[in-house]
């Protein structure tokens, strides 16, 4: 492991320790809880075919989420360093995997989760008020979702604690938001149940929405170098986090089943209005709409957040993104990385013009680096079996190799449901390969100081 340069003025910035167990757990549930539950949970339900078989495939979901933070934890307390997958896969493949991995986060897999997000706010913004009135109605979601991305990246722009604490409160009013549905549907009059029509869903697909609605679990890794006594709150964030929000969805699927009926819920198009219509009856739209637009506001600040502290590790260690790995020494933020991917998203928000395609978009090359970084745990406990791991994965090795194998089943399944567009995501990221060899010099070393953690007396950590 390479020594820490001892502080002086000439050294430059770096990531500090600024976040707390309550901050990282809110960056992970902020991210985790958006709009997810609301538009997936009525196709989930067609997909399981009856009440028990919902409660089953979101708890199913929910474990392999939390088997997938279980490896995130090993390596993230392992390599507390910015950077998240960037730094395992590097350490564990070459710097040719990490390099592949910051390249298809920064013009693909990150701006596009953003902007879809931004879509969704933007969609229920709409509904509040209706700006352009006199225009296309496209128009008013792209002014809507560039408005929300331009305002939370000049937010994180400003200072971690205004990223932080922008962070902590919409995590907080979106989860007492679901849990304030979730009361009103359980105390509410059941509606009359209406006709078996339910229809059919593909299971596989269901899954692919289940995981993706549970997805951002993942992201404490991002941000492993700020985050203060990482061998503890690191671990505890990652795995309370997740549980958390498991709970919450199975509760919440509970409730609309309980109001609705089987039949109510995948025959729903807006389950959550039509859980709580009983009894706010002129008001339940608006109010559904004000928590979903908090609901993505939160994910789409999260993203912000992290996103860009993947784009400054890979700048600090490639010279093709140089000008990204730095850190600004007044605001304590990766200024330049936040503006690129602010950019990139607000473009693929002027053409484009729903979230839908930029999901699909994203699964295959997604999966393929969650694979990569699962598998990760088990080469680098081979080859560097002398690092610190405070936390060790539980039920190691099969745990990382269930969630491996579901990765490796997802990416096919993406393939067999969008096979045109999985296989262009897929030519997007290697087409990373050139380009890094391309960018290549005798003296490309990685600067790997630059990602490093600032130490700090463990008083600070607390």
């Amino acid at each position: 492991m390479p020594a820490t340069a001892p502080p002086d003025s000439a050294a430059p910035a770096a990531p500090k320790r600024q976040l707390t167990l309550f901050d990282s757990t809110c960056i992970i549930v902020g991210i985790i809880i958006g709009a997810g539950i609301y538009r997936t949970a009525p196709d989930v339900a067609k997909a399981a075919g009856s009440w028990w078989g919902v409660m089953l495939i979101w708890l199913a979901g929910g474990l392999l989420s939390l088997c997938g933070a279980s490896n995130y934890a090993e390596l993230a307390t392992a390599y507390p360093r910015a950077g998240g997958d960037y730094v395992y896969l590097t350490r564990a493949y070459g710097r040719w995997a990490g390099f592949l991995f910051g390249w298809i986060q920064l013009v693909v897999v990150r701006p596009a989760d953003i902007a879809a997000m931004a879509f969704i706010f933007a969609l229920y913004a709409r509904e509040i008020y209706h700006l352009l009135p006199d225009y296309d109605a496209s128009y008013s979601l792209r002014v809507y979702a560039i408005g929300a991305v331009t305002l939370l990246t000049a937010i994180n722009i400003v200072g971690v604690r205004e990223g932080k604490w922008t962070q902590n409160v919409l995590a907080v009013v979106k989860a007492v938001g679901l849990i304030a549905i979730v009361v009103v549907a359980f105390v509410a009059p059941r509606g009359q149940a209406p006709a078996e029509t339910v229809g059919e869903f593909p299971l596989a697909v269901a899954m692919i929405f289940v995981l993706f609605t549970f997805g951002g679990w993942n992201e404490m890794a991002y941000v492993a170098a700020e985050v203060k006594n990482p061998e503890r709150n690191i671990t505890r964030a990652l795995l309370f986090g997740t549980a958390a929000v498991t709970v919450l969805y199975l509760v919440a699927n509970g409730a609309f089943l309980y109001t609705l009926g089987y039949a109510g819920l995948a025959n729903s198009k807006a389950v959550a209005a039509d859980a709580i219509s009983t009894v706010f009856v002129d008001y339940g739209g608006q109010i559904i709409s004000v928590l979903i637009c908090i609901s993505a506001l939160g994910v789409v600040n999260g993203q912000i957040f992290t996103g860009a502290r993947i784009s400054f590790a890979v700048g600090a260690d490639h010279r093709a993104f140089r000008i990204l790995g730095t850190w600004n020494p007044k605001t304590g933020t990766p200024i330049r990385s936040l503006l690129a991917q602010g950019a990139i998203a607000i473009a693929l928000i002027a053409t484009l013009g729903s979230f839908v395609e930029a999901i699909i978009y994203a699964v295959a090359a997604v999966y393929l680096f969650y694979l990569g970084t699962s598998l990760a745990v088990i080469v680098l406990r081979w080859k560097e079996p002398e690092v610190h791991r405070p936390y060790r994965v539980t039920g190691y090795p099969v745990t990382t190799l269930v969630f491996s194998a579901v990765c490796a089943f997802l990416i096919y399944r993406a393939f067999v449901f969008k096979p045109l567009i999985s296989a262009v995501a897929l030519g997007v990221v290697f087409l990373g390969l050139p380009i890094y060899w391309l960018s290549r010099g005798p003296q490309d070393e990685p600067a790997e100081d630059a990602s490093s953690p600032e130490q700090e007396h463990p008083d600070q950590n607390e």
